[in-house]
């Protein structure tokens, strides 16, 4: 049996398998300095990380869904009210106050996140021999990997960093189950292990890209929220971890491994340094949403009109793209194609 590769192996490892492990290994190696890389640079970590790749890739879903005629027209009335539906729950949310819409999208996110694992999960299984007890004892471990981490947050004492907002997940204090939780959390990968030791030995066949990224979300999602209690640390396994993965997913599927008559007018990119465009597109579009929410919500750095007491109206606006993001996900790649 071959390994089930999304793309090659090469590509495979270094854009999608790989980040957890790459910016694992950059951290314990130069954790020392990150606390002045976050206090001297901290613009060029927001740029990086929350422009370049996390709101970036919420574009990404553009590639698949809106600028696709033929994916566009199966899913038109989809595509067509969703963003209202969000724009509407939006503004109804916020109208409760800034923190109830801001803890509702965190709640949001944070399964988006964990299904996006699932998502390739499933992808680097899809060749293999399934059975009831292979496909739970599976799905125990990749949402083990996320869940665990996530019952910490919510239950042990405040981290130094957040999701969006502060206090924006209902949190209490609870030793004792988190005692249990991390027992259950040992003994789900335990078995996994012993499990795939022996399907192995008895198949002659490890899938190394499936381990692989279920390895990789415990450690990013471990280490990243329960052993570190840091804000960049937090942000570059969280966000390096999920955006370029799915950059590259719709790159690679989307785009590279689709002839020319799929594409449309998207078949450019294939003519030009198409990975280049891409990304180019992506940033562009990222840092414009990022200069609107500077001008209408943050007002931080570049205030060219006093648009104050907008709010109501421009949060909820602005947030369309990645609350469409996150539940239109969960649509679009349920075909495995």
């Amino acid at each position: 049996m071959r390994q089930p590769w999304i793309h090659k192996a090469k590509t495979d490892f270094f854009f999608i398998i790989g980040p957890s492990f790459f910016v694992l290994a950059i951290i314990f190696l130069f954790q020392d300095f990150l606390p002045g890389i976050e206090d001297k640079y901290s613009f060029f970590t927001w740029l990086f990380l929350i422009v370049f790749i996390d709101v970036a890739h919420v574009y990404a879903t553009l590639f698949k869904t809106y600028f696709v005629k033929k994916e566009f027209e199966k899913r038109k009335r989809l595509l067509t009210i969703l963003p209202l539906l969000c724009f509407s729950i939006g503004f109804i949310l916020f109208a409760f106050g800034s923190l109830v819409f801001w803890s509702f999208l965190a709640y949001i996110a944070v399964y988006h996140f964990i299904r996006q694992q699932y998502g390739f999960m499933r992808l680097y299984s899809r060749q293999e021999e399934k059975t009831t007890f292979s496909v739970c004892l599976d799905n125990l471990a990749i949402y083990s990997s996320t869940g665990y981490p996530m019952i910490y947050w919510f239950l042990s004492s405040p981290r130094k960093f957040n999701w969006f907002v502060e206090n924006e997940f209902f949190h209490f204090n609870d030793k004792r189950i988190l005692i249990v939780a991390f027992w259950i959390y040992i003994s789900i990968f335990l078995v996994y292990v012993v499990y795939t030791i022996w399907k192995s030995i008895k198949n002659k066949f490890f899938n190394i890209p499936k381990n692989a990224i279920i390895l990789g979300t415990a450690l990013s999602w471990y280490f990243g929220i329960v052993y570190f209690d840091n804000d960049l640390i937090f942000t570059l396994l969280n966000v390096i971890s999920h955006g370029i993965p799915y950059m590259s997913l719709v790159y690679f599927k989307e785009i590279e491994g689709k002839t020319n008559s799929e594409l449309g007018f998207l078949r450019y990119f294939k003519k030009y340094n198409g990975i280049f465009i891409y990304a180019s597109i992506l940033f562009f579009i990222a840092f414009a949403e990022e200069f609107l929410w500077e001008i209408f919500v943050w007002n931080e750095n570049i205030t060219v009109i006093n648009f104050s007491g907008w709010e109501f109206f421009a949060v909820p606006l602005l947030s369309v793209p990645q609350f469409t993001h996150y539940i239109l996900d969960g649509f679009i790649w349920k075909s495995g194609k």
